[in-house]
Parts: C-alpha cells; sequence; structure tokens
C-alpha cells in the first residue's frame, strides 16, 4: 500500500471516529491546506483594500506597528486553535470542537457566529474586490467608480467565484495552490517596483512614527490619551485582513493528513501573512508622494500608486492586486460553504436537507456554495448608502463574529486542562498561557471594534452623520439576540450539537454511493 493510500485510510478512520462519513473528497496536500487559509486572509487583499481604515485612524504607526502589533497576537490565536484542529479534524470545526469539549448551546453560538464571520468577510473581501477591479477598470475604459458601479462589478465577482466553485476540489485546490504563490511573488514585485520607479520615498521617521486622526476625536500625539483610542480602533485594518484561517480546519475533511495538516495550515498561513504583509505595507507607506495622498478614502492605495509612478505603472500593481483578490474571494467561498454544509449536517440552518447534500459527480456541496455566494453578495448593501464606512463596518462584523466563534472553543479547551486529548500537533504544557494570551486578545478586540470610529457617528455630538456610524454593535447586539432567543424558545430543544451519521456499516454504504464501481459493506445479520 501506496504511503498516500495509507494516510487516506487513517484519515478516514478519524473522521468516523468523529462520526461522519467520508462524502468530500479527500485530494488536498498539506500545502494545499495552508494555501487556502493564506490566500483567505490575503495580504494583497485585506492590506490594501482596507489601508484607508489604518491611515484615518492612526496613520503610519497603526499601518506599520499595528501589523505587527496584531500579527503577535494573532499568532497565538493561532496556535491555540491549531491544537484543538489536530484533535478533531473535521469540516465542522470551530462549532464542532465547542460542541465536544462544551455543550450543544456553546456549539449553537459558535457555529452561527463563524457562520456569520464567514459570510461578512467573503462579502468584504469581495467587495473590496471590486473597489480595486473598478479602479483598474477606470483607468483602462473611463468605467464610472461611484458605489453603484461598484456593486455591479462585485455581482459578476460573485457569480464568478461560485461557478469556480462548481470545479471539482483537486482543480480549487491547484487554484489555491496557484494563488499562494502569485501573493508571495507578487509582494516581492510590488515592493520592488515601489522601491525604485517613485521619485520621492518617505522618511523612516515618517513610515514608523507619523501619527495622523482624522476621526474628529481631537488630537493626534501620543501624550493625548484620545489618540491611543484612536490607534487602536484603527488595529481593525490588519485584524480584519488576519482573518479567515479557520478554512484549514473547514477543509480538513479534504486534506490528507489532516490532524497534522490543518493545524500547520492554520499557523503557518498567519506567520507567513504577517511577515510578507509587512514588507508589503512600509513599501505602500514609503511611497507615499510628497503632499500626501490626494485620496484618504475608498481609493487611497490607488491614488498613492498612481500620483508616485504615473498611470502604468499603477495599471500594472493594480492587475497584480485584483487577481490575488479574486484568488481570496474564490477561497473564502469555498470555506464558507464547507463550514454552512458541515453546520447543516447537523440540521443547525433552516433548510438543512437542501444545504447537507453533495454532489455525487464533482462530490462538493453546490447548493451551499450558492447560498453564501447569494448572502454575501447582499451583505454590502449598506454601502450603496453609506459608501467606505459600511464597508468598514462590515469588516469589523467580519472580525468580532469570526473571533467569537474563535475564543470559545479556545474556552472551553483551556477548562479541558488535562483531561482534553491531545492530537498528532499539540502545545503540551504551553497550552495554558498561549490559551490565555489569545483569549485576552480577542476580548480586547470585540470591544475596541464595537466603539465609535468616528466622532460625527455618536448621536449626542453636534454634527451627528449616519454616514460615520459603526452599526457593527447593531449588528452583533442583534445576531445575539437573535440565536440566543431562537435557542431558548425552541433550538435547544432540537438541536443536539454533532449528530454520527450511523454505525460504521452505514458509513461505509454513504461513501459508496460516491465511488461507482465499490460495494457497500454487508451487514451484520
Amino acid at each position: 500500500m501506496s504511503t498516500a493510500a495509507h494516510h487516506l485510510d487513517e484519515d478516514t478512520q478519524q473522521l468516523h471516529k468523529l462520526g461522519y462519513a467520508q462524502e468530500l473528497f479527500r485530494s488536498m496536500g498539506g500545502f494545499q491546506n495552508f494555501a487556502i487559509s493564506f490566500t483567505i486572509i490575503s495580504i494583497l487583499a485585506g492590506c490594501l483594500t482596507s489601508y484607508s481604515i489604518a491611515w484615518n485612524q492612526g496613520g503610519p504607526v497603526a499601518i506599520t506597528w499595528g501589523w505587527l502589533i496584531v500579527g503577535l497576537f494573532c499568532t497565538f490565536v493561532a496556535l491555540a486553535l491549531g491544537e484543538i484542529a489536530s484533535t478533531y479534524p473535521t469540516a465542522g470545526g470551530l462549532y464542532f470542537w465547542s460542541s465536544k469539549l462544551g455543550s450543544p448551546a456553546w456549539g449553537w453560538f459558535t457555529g452561527w457566529f463563524n457562520l456569520i464571520g464567514q459570510i461578512a468577510v467573503t462579502a468584504a473581501i469581495g467587495y473590496g474586490c471590486a473597489i480595486f477591479m473598478t479602479s483598474l477598470l477606470n483607468l483602462w475604459f473611463s468605467y464610472p467608480n461611484s458605489y453603484g458601479y461598484i456593486y455591479l462589478v462585485y455581482g459578476f465577482i460573485m457569480l464568478g467565484a461560485g461557478i469556480i466553485n462548481m470545479f471539482k476540489v483537486p482543480i480549487t485546490a491547484a487554484l489555491n495552490s496557484i494563488s499562494a504563490w502569485w501573493h508571495m511573488v507578487g509582494v516581492v514585485v510590488i515592493v520592488f517596483i515601489l522601491g525604485i520607479v517613485p521619485d520621492h520615498h518617505k522618511s523612516v521617521s515618517f513610515v514608523f512614527g507619523q501619527t495622523i486622526n482624522n476621526t474628529g476625536f481631537g488630537g493626534q500625539s501620543w501624550t493625548k490619551g484620545v489618540f491611543i483610542f484612536v490607534f487602536l480602533t484603527g488595529l481593525l485594518m490588519a485584524q480584519y485582513t488576519i482573518t479567515g484561517y479557520d478554512a484549514s480546519a473547514h477543509m480538513s475533511e479534504e486534506t490528507r493528513q489532516a490532524s497534522m495538516g490543518a493545524a500547520w495550515g492554520m499557523v503557518m498561513s498567519v506567520v507567513v501573512s504577517v511577515v510578507f504583509g509587512f514588507i508589503l505595507l512600509v513599501a505602500v507607506t514609503f511611497a507615499i508622494p510628497a503632499k500626501g495622498p490626494s485620496d484618504t478614502g475608498t481609493f487611497i492605495v490607488q491614488s498613492i500608486w498612481r500620483d508616485s509612478m504615473g498611470r502604468h505603472w499603477a495599471e500594472f500593481l493594480l492587475l497584480i492586486a485584483v487577481v490575488a483578490q479574486l484568488f481570496c474571494t474564490i477561497a473564502s467561498t469555498t470555506s464558507a460553504s464547507r463550514m454552512m454544509f458541515a453546520f447543516s449536517r447537523d440540521v443547525a440552518v433552516p433548510g438543512h436537507k437542501l444545504w447537507k447534500q453533495v454532489s455525487k459527480a464533482a462530490r462538493i456541496p453546490v447548493y451551499t456554495v450558492w447560498a453564501i455566494c447569494v448572502l454575501a453578495f447582499l451583505t454590502p448593501l449598506p454601502a450603496l448608502w453609506y459608501g467606505y464606512v459600511g464597508y468598514a463596518a462590515s469588516t469589523a462584523v467580519a472580525v468580532i463574529g469570526l473571533y467569537i466563534a474563535f475564543v470559545l472553543p479556545i474556552i472551553l479547551r483551556l477548562r479541558a486542562g488535562e483531561r482534553f486529548e491531545r492530537g498528532a500537533w499539540h502545545l503540551g504544557r504551553h497550552y495554558k498561557w498561549i490559551d490565555w494570551i489569545a483569549i485576552l486578545w480577542i476580548t480586547f478586540i470585540s470591544v475596541i471594534f464595537l466603539a465609535p470610529s468616528y466622532f460625527l457617528g455618536i448621536p449626542w455630538n453636534k454634527g451627528f452623520d449616519w454616514n460615520y456610524v459603526n452599526y457593527t454593535i447593531i449588528m452583533v447586539g442583534g445576531a445575539f439576540l437573535l440565536f440566543g432567543g431562537w435557542y431558548v424558545l425552541s433550538a435547544h430543544k432540537w438541536f443536539k450539537g454533532p449528530i454520527r451519521q450511523g454505525t460504521e456499516e452505514e458509513l461505509g454504504r454513504i461513501e459508496a454511493e460516491y465511488e461507482p464501481g465499490k460495494a457497500a459493506p454487508a451487514t451484520a445479520s
């Protein structure tokens, strides 16, 4: 028997132990598992599309030092999650872990916040891609760059992501591998061009020490307490970018040697992203023209490139970024669809009988792919009225939704202590301090990103304007009330957490349906 076949058998046995049949097609290697999380983090997407958040809410110090601070703490979060992923390598990922380590109630809240976060981050990635693609089309064909036209481009992007996700898993896995290299090589190319083409570069003191506060809250000096708050809200750029690495867990049923591959995929995707992302952000900030960006809002990065190097170089760099962001949107759709499939498999999602169906030919959850595309398409609708602030709030919803889902199983793993059954990859005795750091950091950022980001976004302030409101607290609070009320009134009666699909023989029969010519195992009389 070949080594690959041997590991495939071990993976299937482990999945059976968790209660599920091997319905999805297991063909991804460790690098491909890393590649999907690295693609969803996408430093050429999040760093660039949300650059103006950090610029206006802190300036260069929030962009450079903020990135390093967030990257460090996200590494601890990834380490904590990786240990649990190694023990429970299943597509359900986070909600499965919470259900097993806690109770169905823990699993219910983890699952719904994970699903909300997955939809929101897919929307934010796709809409950010539409902003960059609109900029490129504007330079090429004078395509209008209003929010209505951006939304039209966004619709075509989500349609394309859905179509590509209809391909078999080996094809999408190959795309993720190509994407990982595109991101790394793309960053090197962009950094090289930004280093030699512009006639002017900012000073080191500007890139690593300049403070900017365009929020309306007074003061941009560290001696002013309010600036520290502004700086912290500017961390949203980095925190939004470094999300989505739970994709490695959601793709574990399609990964060989999943108990190692999923854990390493999570951790290494964060570490590599932190390194390459920092290099990219420093290069972009050094290239800012002497007079500063001509646009400090939606198109800030595009304006920096155009003003510092000219139209043709800007077009070239935009093309590199847009292709990377398209890869990112496709990968995020894949990950979100697997999460929704797994949650539906355990009857948590309305219409679960439809969402848990898997195509016999391609062995992918077709209906959940299109459900994610539609829901993601509808999510950024407020941007049509509230512009970039609406998009920024979508990023905050994505961050808080995903990180609430991250922190719940980490709390439960810490509570389990030495009773926790360690997998092939674990933290040993270091889990205690690593888990505590992860928990405290997630709690901290969740509070910060719910706070008002702009002075005019506070109702009792003079000049109040709905365009500056951070409505994240409304959406997150509404989600707590909705899912909490739903669980108390109804779901606690029927949601029992992960459901075994059957006995060993029944699991074998399910798997035989996806393999033509393979006879189903005989059942005992």
